[in-house]
């Protein structure tokens, strides 16, 4: 499963990118997470399968969920308590259960 988490430039997530590595290698999950800045999210899209927009820039989520459908994509905008504590564990779940539908 591969992660992507978008905020305006790609650096507020980074710490929550950290947590949910940690969640993610403590439950046994099989993830890339990483981090970017809407601009560059088109570099990102072939391989990933979810995409958590940052609830600061929850204003993007049409545009982004336009650019990712075409490629299956499950596009959703973190859990703004979830972000706002640096959940990691509630964010990783939160991808999980898109993938699950």
């Amino acid at each position: 499963m591969k992660i992507i988490l978008v905020c305006s430039a790609g650096m507020s997530t980074s710490m929550l990118v950290q947590k949910m590595r940690k969640a993610a290698e403590s439950k046994g999950v099989a993830a890339t997470i990483d981090a970017t800045s809407e601009a560059d999210l088109g570099n990102h899209l072939d391989s990933t399968n979810v995409i958590l927009i940052g609830p600061q820039v929850r204003y993007l989520a049409s545009k982004i969920k336009t650019k990712a459908e075409p490629h299956g994509i499950q596009v959703d905008i973190i859990n703004p308590m979830y972000y706002g504590t640096m959940n990691g564990e509630k964010v990783l779940e939160q991808a999980q259960g898109l993938l699950e539908g």
